[in-house]
């Protein structure tokens, strides 16, 4: 077992998760990273400092299955989910109350808080009591509830308000029990992904970000949070948002 630190990046196959793996890899602070998503990342090749591992975050048994491979290699010290869903085949963002379904906000709130707090039930285990450690869930600006001047979306702002509720409980909880560990819900901007691509029309160009650009940002906040951060939601500036 290599005695670097371990990161490991659920929802890697995805445009902001693919670059953060990419980036950890290259840092030679980490000895090992694990790549977790459905599908293989694209040209993904498992090396000696890397691994990759399917789970689909919304199959526990796969996760738990996920955990025990994880623990293997060591205790993590970065985990951080990157996956989302704003709309898809069957998902579409509502722009009226007209327009919300059960079957839509179920899928919300599926992926965008189920999914990634089942991932730290399983993970946040796994991470060292004596170490500075951080979980950390991508959320979006527009789940703050004090920043909410448009309205709509109505499936993917309360499904995101959620997760950041989650991280709150799940940060007060960890701390008991590791209280080196930090426990946030980050914003990466608007990223140029399968996520924001639809409704990137009315994006100023410097506010558009590459996946390479957004997983820079987001891990230089994450390296730069101390324990009193644990519970709280950043924008990729390291700005605090309202909840």
């Amino acid at each position: 077992m290599s005695t670097g630190d371990l990161a490991v990046i659920v929802g890697a196959a995805g445009g902001i998760g693919r670059a953060m793996a990419e980036r950890l890899t290259a840092d030679p602070a980490f000895s090992h990273v694990v790549a977790v998503s459905r599908t293989r990342p694209a040209e993904w090749a498992d090396d000696a400092r890397r691994a990759w591992i399917p789970v689909d975050i919304l199959d526990e048994a796969s996760i738990a299955a996920a955990a025990l491979r994880i623990n293997e290699r060591g205790r993590p010290t970065r985990i951080v989910v990157t996956t989302g869903r704003l709309h898809g085949e069957t998902l579409t963002p509502e722009k009226s109350l007209r327009a919300v379904t059960l079957d839509g906000l179920t899928e919300s709130f599926a992926i965008n808080a189920a999914g990634p707090i089942l991932v730290a039930k399983h993970l946040l285990p796994l991470a060292p009591r004596d170490r500075r450690h951080v979980f950390a869930a991508l959320s979006a600006r527009v789940a703050s509830i004090g920043d909410n001047r448009l309205g709509g979306w109505y499936g993917y702002r309360a499904s995101k308000a959620a997760l950041n509720m989650l991280i709150r409980n799940v940060a007060i909880e960890h701390r008991r029990t590791h209280p080196s560990g930090i426990c946030v819900a980050l914003h990466p901007g608007t990223v140029d992904t399968m996520l924001s691509r639809p409704f990137q029309g009315g994006v100023a160009p410097d506010r558009l970000f590459s996946p390479d650009h957004a997983a820079a940002c987001l891990l230089a906040v994450i390296d730069g949070l101390d324990s009193g951060a644990s519970g709280g939601f950043y924008a990729w500036d390291g700005a605090a948002i309202d909840w």
